[in-house]
Protein backbone atom coordinates (compact mmCIF):
# COMPACT_ATOMS: atom_id res chain seq x y z
CA UNK A 1 0.00 0.00 0.00
CA UNK A 2 0.93 3.23 -1.02
CA UNK A 3 0.95 6.75 1.35
CA UNK A 4 0.90 9.52 -0.51
CA UNK A 5 1.66 12.29 1.18
CA UNK A 6 -0.03 16.05 0.76
CA UNK A 7 -2.42 14.90 -1.66
CA UNK A 8 -6.15 16.52 -2.05
CA UNK A 9 -8.78 16.52 -4.10
CA UNK A 10 -10.38 19.69 -5.45
CA UNK A 11 -14.32 19.36 -6.04
CA UNK A 12 -14.71 22.85 -7.99
CA UNK A 13 -12.21 23.77 -10.31
CA UNK A 14 -9.90 26.91 -9.60
CA UNK A 15 -11.52 29.83 -11.26
CA UNK A 16 -8.49 31.04 -14.13
CA UNK A 17 -8.10 34.41 -14.37
CA UNK A 18 -7.07 36.54 -17.07
CA UNK A 19 -5.92 39.86 -16.83
CA UNK A 20 -7.86 42.04 -19.01
CA UNK A 21 -6.39 44.87 -21.01
CA UNK A 22 -6.11 48.32 -20.16
CA UNK A 23 -6.11 50.65 -23.22
CA UNK A 24 -6.54 53.84 -21.10
CA UNK A 25 -2.93 52.83 -19.96
CA UNK A 26 -1.26 52.11 -23.28
CA UNK A 27 -1.17 48.58 -23.16
CA UNK A 28 -3.01 48.39 -26.15
CA UNK A 29 -2.22 52.06 -27.83
CA UNK A 30 -1.17 51.73 -31.83
CA UNK A 31 -0.48 55.48 -32.23
CA UNK A 32 -0.57 56.33 -36.04
CA UNK A 33 3.06 56.00 -37.48
CA UNK A 34 4.36 54.16 -34.81
CA UNK A 35 4.58 50.28 -34.59
CA UNK A 36 4.85 48.96 -30.94
CA UNK A 37 6.80 45.97 -30.75
CA UNK A 38 6.82 45.67 -26.94
CA UNK A 39 5.66 46.60 -23.78
CA UNK A 40 6.72 46.89 -20.61
CA UNK A 41 4.98 47.68 -17.23
CA UNK A 42 6.50 50.31 -14.10
CA UNK A 43 6.77 49.29 -10.41
CA UNK A 44 3.41 51.60 -9.91
CA UNK A 45 1.48 50.56 -13.27
CA UNK A 46 3.07 53.07 -16.13
CA UNK A 47 3.56 51.22 -19.40
CA UNK A 48 7.14 51.54 -21.43
CA UNK A 49 6.89 50.81 -24.80
CA UNK A 50 9.74 49.41 -27.80
CA UNK A 51 8.46 50.87 -30.65
CA UNK A 52 9.72 51.80 -34.28
CA UNK A 53 8.41 53.71 -37.17
CA UNK A 54 8.62 52.35 -41.04
CA UNK A 55 12.07 51.89 -41.91
CA UNK A 56 14.17 54.29 -43.46
CA UNK A 57 17.07 54.08 -46.28
CA UNK A 58 19.16 53.33 -43.12
CA UNK A 59 17.20 49.96 -42.00
CA UNK A 60 15.20 49.73 -38.98
CA UNK A 61 16.19 51.35 -35.46
CA UNK A 62 14.14 51.60 -32.22
CA UNK A 63 13.11 53.76 -29.20
CA UNK A 64 12.02 53.44 -26.06
CA UNK A 65 9.63 55.75 -24.03
CA UNK A 66 7.71 55.23 -20.83
CA UNK A 67 4.25 56.50 -20.73
CA UNK A 68 4.13 57.82 -16.85
CA UNK A 69 7.52 59.52 -16.68
CA UNK A 70 9.21 61.70 -19.11
CA UNK A 71 11.79 59.24 -20.14
CA UNK A 72 12.21 58.40 -24.01
CA UNK A 73 15.75 57.46 -26.14
CA UNK A 74 16.30 56.46 -29.42
CA UNK A 75 20.22 55.43 -28.40
CA UNK A 76 21.99 53.30 -25.78
CA UNK A 77 24.30 54.16 -23.30
CA UNK A 78 27.07 54.51 -25.59
CA UNK A 79 24.71 57.27 -27.70
CA UNK A 80 24.48 54.43 -30.82
CA UNK A 81 20.72 54.00 -32.09
CA UNK A 82 18.87 51.55 -31.09
CA UNK A 83 19.37 48.74 -33.82
CA UNK A 84 17.72 45.40 -32.63
CA UNK A 85 14.18 44.71 -30.62
CA UNK A 86 16.30 43.17 -27.96
CA UNK A 87 18.48 45.77 -27.53
CA UNK A 88 15.29 47.81 -27.17
CA UNK A 89 13.75 45.66 -24.68
CA UNK A 90 16.97 45.23 -22.48
CA UNK A 91 16.44 49.11 -21.97
CA UNK A 92 12.51 49.27 -21.55
CA UNK A 93 12.94 46.05 -19.09
CA UNK A 94 15.83 48.30 -17.32
CA UNK A 95 13.56 51.50 -16.94
CA UNK A 96 10.36 49.85 -16.21
CA UNK A 97 12.08 48.10 -13.22
CA UNK A 98 13.15 51.19 -11.51
CA UNK A 99 10.17 53.41 -12.53
CA UNK A 100 8.01 54.56 -10.00
CA UNK A 101 5.85 56.61 -12.13
CA UNK A 102 1.65 55.90 -12.17
CA UNK A 103 0.28 55.77 -15.68
CA UNK A 104 -0.74 58.89 -16.99
CA UNK A 105 -4.00 59.86 -19.92
CA UNK A 106 -2.57 58.89 -23.14
CA UNK A 107 -1.39 61.82 -25.60
CA UNK A 108 -4.09 63.21 -27.46
CA UNK A 109 -3.45 63.22 -31.43
CA UNK A 110 -2.49 66.85 -32.14
CA UNK A 111 -4.49 68.93 -34.66
CA UNK A 112 -2.77 69.20 -37.94
CA UNK A 113 -1.03 72.93 -36.54
CA UNK A 114 0.49 71.78 -33.67
CA UNK A 115 1.92 68.50 -35.47
CA UNK A 116 3.35 70.95 -37.91
CA UNK A 117 5.10 72.89 -34.53
CA UNK A 118 6.26 69.17 -32.92
CA UNK A 119 7.76 69.09 -36.50
CA UNK A 120 9.48 72.52 -36.76
CA UNK A 121 10.65 72.11 -33.14
CA UNK A 122 12.79 68.59 -33.92
CA UNK A 123 14.01 69.96 -37.08
CA UNK A 124 15.36 73.29 -35.25
CA UNK A 125 16.76 70.74 -32.58
CA UNK A 126 19.12 69.03 -35.01
CA UNK A 127 20.10 72.34 -36.64
CA UNK A 128 23.84 72.65 -36.43
CA UNK A 129 25.79 76.15 -36.30
CA UNK A 130 29.08 74.63 -38.03
CA UNK A 131 27.60 72.21 -40.61
CA UNK A 132 24.64 71.41 -42.90
CA UNK A 133 22.56 68.53 -41.27
CA UNK A 134 21.12 65.89 -43.43
CA UNK A 135 17.73 65.02 -41.85
CA UNK A 136 17.00 61.15 -41.35
CA UNK A 137 13.16 60.09 -40.55
CA UNK A 138 14.66 58.50 -37.01
CA UNK A 139 15.30 62.06 -35.50
CA UNK A 140 11.92 62.12 -35.47
CA UNK A 141 11.47 58.94 -33.34
CA UNK A 142 11.28 60.44 -29.94
CA UNK A 143 8.34 63.03 -31.69
CA UNK A 144 6.23 60.05 -33.01
CA UNK A 145 4.00 59.60 -29.88
CA UNK A 146 3.66 62.73 -29.52
CA UNK A 147 2.94 63.50 -33.46
CA UNK A 148 0.83 60.15 -34.44
CA UNK A 149 1.37 61.06 -38.01
CA UNK A 150 2.24 58.67 -40.88
CA UNK A 151 6.30 58.71 -42.25
CA UNK A 152 4.67 60.21 -45.62
CA UNK A 153 2.74 62.93 -43.59
CA UNK A 154 6.23 63.50 -41.87
CA UNK A 155 8.23 64.16 -45.52
CA UNK A 156 5.36 65.98 -47.02
CA UNK A 157 5.64 68.49 -43.91
CA UNK A 158 8.98 68.48 -44.28
CA UNK A 159 8.72 68.69 -48.60
CA UNK A 160 6.07 71.93 -47.36
CA UNK A 161 8.44 73.75 -45.08
CA UNK A 162 11.55 73.27 -47.74
CA UNK A 163 9.52 74.70 -50.18
CA UNK A 164 8.64 77.74 -47.50
CA UNK A 165 12.04 77.93 -46.30
CA UNK A 166 14.82 77.31 -48.67
CA UNK A 167 17.42 79.03 -47.08
CA UNK A 168 16.75 76.39 -43.79
CA UNK A 169 16.11 73.25 -45.59
CA UNK A 170 16.17 71.79 -48.42
CA UNK A 171 14.38 68.64 -50.17
CA UNK A 172 16.50 66.58 -53.27
CA UNK A 173 15.71 63.29 -54.57
CA UNK A 174 18.87 60.83 -52.86
CA UNK A 175 21.20 59.47 -55.26
CA UNK A 176 21.43 56.29 -53.82
CA UNK A 177 17.72 55.42 -52.88
CA UNK A 178 13.95 56.00 -53.77
CA UNK A 179 12.62 58.94 -51.97
CA UNK A 180 13.80 62.71 -51.08
CA UNK A 181 16.54 64.00 -48.97
CA UNK A 182 16.42 66.35 -46.10
CA UNK A 183 18.87 68.78 -45.35
CA UNK A 184 19.44 71.15 -42.82
CA UNK A 185 21.27 74.72 -43.43
CA UNK A 186 23.69 75.56 -41.22
CA UNK A 187 23.02 78.32 -39.11
CA UNK A 188 24.24 82.14 -40.52
CA UNK A 189 27.31 83.21 -39.11
CA UNK A 190 27.05 86.47 -37.41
Amino acid sequence: MALTLFSRTRNTPEPKHTPQPQPERGETWKPEGVIVTQRFIGLAGAIVLVYTADAGVNGTTYAVACLGCPFRTRTNNRDYSISTEQAGAEIANAHAAQCRALPRDLPARPDDDTAREIVRRRLNAERQSDYDTLVYLTSFHLDRLALQRSTEWIEEEMQRLADEQPDSLTAQPRSYAPGTEFTILRRPQR
